[in-house]
């Protein structure tokens, strides 16, 4: 009898209900929003240019330009900005040369052509003479990577008609190859 009122009684305390961790739990009893407020508050450094910095360049490589963009865009002055990066230079953690490299090397696994990585290259304010050192490094790969992407797409059948060898010229130069590398890229006497 006794074990069935203690069932029956409405308890104040829910058994499936989880009691809120100490570090979410604020002072004056508004759960959430201590933690909320402690995020503003807790760490100065937390929003710091280099933090900042450090973050994207967590994610992936950036090269120098790309990230003092991305690091203006968030509201941060320029002399900090300048001060952040060239801080992070001198530690080596963020190099155009390492990024080019890594760029070049990516693009070109995905089989795409030289003027395409040279123009997203720019784009991403790379100095065109570091551009220059790695795409002409790939100088002779690049007619073999054509071939390779035409295979790819079309198969290892040339082309029959003009029509056909056009369209498929059309793609090589989308994906960034030069005139030379395309017509390298239908040649027979390389075939076998």
């Amino acid at each position: 009898l006794n074990r069935l009122n203690r069932l029956s009684r409405p308890s104040s305390r829910r058994p499936w209900a989880r009691p809120e961790p100490a570090q979410y739990r604020d002072t004056r009893g508004h759960g959430m929003a201590g933690m909320k407020a402690g995020k503003q508050e807790g760490n100065p450094d937390r929003k710091s240019p280099r933090n900042t910095a450090m973050n994207l360049l967590a994610r992936r490589e950036h090269s120098v330009a790309e990230l003092k963009a991305k690091l203006a865009a968030r509201d941060i002055s320029a002399e900090d900005i300048d001060q952040a990066v060239d801080r992070l230079i001198r530690e080596g953690l963020v190099s155009d040369e390492r990024f080019t490299e890594g760029f070049v090397a990516y693009r070109m696994r995905r089989g795409q052509g030289p003027v395409r990585i040279r123009s997203e290259l720019e784009q991403r304010g790379v100095g065109a003479d570091l551009i220059a050192t790695y795409l002409d490094s790939c100088h002779g790969d690049w007619f073999d990577s054509a071939r390779a992407v035409r295979e790819k797409r079309f198969g290892t059948k040339l082309p029959a008609d003009y029509k056909e060898r056009a369209r498929q010229s059309r793609f090589l130069q989308y994906r960034g190859f030069t005139s030379e590398q395309i017509r390298q890229a239908f040649s027979v006497d390389e075939m076998d």
